[in-house]
């Protein structure tokens, strides 16, 4: 990993931008130009990535790395464009104005990116660290505003939405099969580098759990019918589903044994033992998918809520219905936003089994940190609770939070007040940002876990505000280039008379 120096400067300051175009791509570049020519956001930021970018690592000796600003820049625009990294890789290695911006001088510079390369780099920024370059930005933005726009007030806007996960829907018998599958091949994974034989038809192993499964749904499809329909009954799905309880069963404790005779073998490897433990995590969730579908088909128990789960993979996974028409629910986790009168994101938390009236007065505590200027917020109904509207008050000048309800005389009185309802009537543009937000990323999360979400979503907020730095030099650049035409109009007519 190298020092930001050794990007060629006149490249990037060079890089130019057509006005015509409408794409997103030179909207983003035209804000990174912006940041890594404004010397003194540049040296900030890129004080942020050197010590908390592997800090431990010796930049004088060693293999030279990526270097930092290309990091930055394609982790940007990964989420900026909603794009996944074969897409990026393509962009890195043959957009010319990309490869400006990237410090690659001209087009005799032929050095490509490797694919790999590309994505173990862009998975070292940090949620925590994205958090604090979003503040810069977002700063620098306001710069860029008028002098009447720049001194104002901070008024907020707050909201949350679901961003998805990357995960199937969830029935009890499919997060069996993925259980089942990953215990059959580790098991299985296992046994060849340790020379056994015992699973050597590991692949028609699964086809079998897969072709129960396939006929355990069928018989569920049949069963869900009525009348004249109704072709098999309550029996037949029941034995269906306690004969793919039985083979999952038998394959479980293959892979006990297996596991047993290989864990008394002297070759061991850490990277075995650590084999081991991934197949027991596993092991574990087809165990408990095995008990809820007992419980739940054959006992006709009901399962709690809190009990299920809703991916194997993506374990932070939560069951969201917002009561929103034609959306009956959504897989994913909540993301509450906060957003200026001037289109920048201030500050966003990840919600895990949190809701909206639990991270109200959190959301503005830690947006004032860096923002003092925050004086006014609107937030919907899901907000409200005694409490916060108390604490809020402490916050705020003006608390834009509507109750729920039957309203009392003070509460009429506040709600039907000047700043509030001025506050109230903008709230709704906030939906205009989320919907900017998942257009630009946060449709669906690409990256995998706790960390790999919370990276995605801030890397996605600072993407957003780049991009709105990007938009204002657009504007301001077409405005010059209005009155300048104008101008010139002018000049012409008094010429001609």
């Amino acid at each position: 990993m190298t020092r930001q120096v050794e990007i060629d400067e006149s490249a990037i300051a060079n890089a130019n931008f057509s006005l015509k175009s409408r794409d997103d791509i030179p909207k983003i570049l035209r804000g990174l130009q912006h940041i890594y020519m404004t010397k003194s956001l540049r040296e900030l930021i890129f004080g942020l990535l050197e010590s908390k970018i592997l800090p431990e690592v010796d930049h004088q000796n060693g293999r030279p790395g990526m270097a930092l600003w290309k990091i930055f820049v394609m982790g940007v625009l990964r989420l900026d464009l909603n794009c996944d990294y074969d897409r990026l890789h393509e962009l890195v290695n043959h957009h010319d104005t990309l490869r400006q911006i990237l410090g690659h001088s001209d087009a005799c510079d032929k050095s490509e990116y490797h694919f790999q390369t590309i994505k173990d780099n862009v998975c070292l920024l940090t949620p925590s660290l994205l958090a604090e370059i979003n503040e810069l930005i977002v700063k620098a933005g306001h710069t860029l505003l008028s002098k009447k726009k720049g001194n104002e007030a901070l008024r907020g806007r707050c909201d949350s939405f679901v961003v998805e996960t990357n995960v199937h829907y969830p029935t009890d018998i499919s997060l069996l099969y993925d259980a089942m599958r990953k215990v059959i091949e580790l098991t299985a994974s296992l046994s060849i580098k340790q020379g056994l034989s015992d699973w050597r038809q590991s692949k028609y192993n699964v086809r079998q759990i897969k072709r129960q499964v396939r006929l355990t749904q069928n018989k569920k499809r049949i069963f869900g019918r009525t009348g004249t329909q109704k072709l098999a009954s309550e029996t037949a799905m029941k034995e269906s589903h306690a004969t793919l309880l039985t083979l999952s069963e038998q394959f479980l404790k293959r892979s006990e044994l297996t596991v047993t005779k290989i864990g008394g073998l002297p070759s061991l490897r850490t990277s075995d033992l650590l084999q081991i433990e991934h197949l027991n995590f596993f092991v574990a969730h087809a165990v408990r998918q095995i008990q809820q579908i007992r419980r739940r088909v054959l006992d006709g128990e009901i399962i709690p809520h809190a009990e299920k789960v809703f991916s194997l993979f993506e374990p932070q996974t939560e069951w969201i219905s917002k009561g929103k028409v034609g959306v009956p629910f959504e897989l994913g986790l909540r993301v509450c936003v906060m957003e200026d009168q001037h289109q920048f994101i201030l500050h966003h938390q990840v919600m895990e089994k949190e809701t909206d009236d639990q991270i109200a007065v959190s959301m503005v505590e830690k947006t004032k940190k860096p923002f003092p200027k925050l004086l006014s917020c609107s937030f919907d109904r899901g907000f409200h609770s005694a409490n916060n509207q108390i604490a809020l008050s402490e916050h705020l000048d003006v608390v834009a939070l509507k109750r729920k309800g039957k309203l009392s005389e003070k509460a009429r009185a506040i709600e039907h007040s000047e700043p509030f309802k001025r506050a109230a009537h903008k709230h709704s543009a906030i939906e205009s940002a989320i919907n900017a937000l998942e257009v630009h990323g946060l449709d669906k999360c690409r990256d995998h876990g706790i960390d790999g979400f919370k990276r995605y979503v801030g890397l996605a907020i600072v993407a957003r505000n780049i991009h709105r730095i990007g938009t204002l030099l657009h504007q301001r650049e077409e405005a010059k280039l209005a009155h300048k035409n104008k101008c010139y109009r002018k000049k012409r007519l008094l010429l001609a008379a």
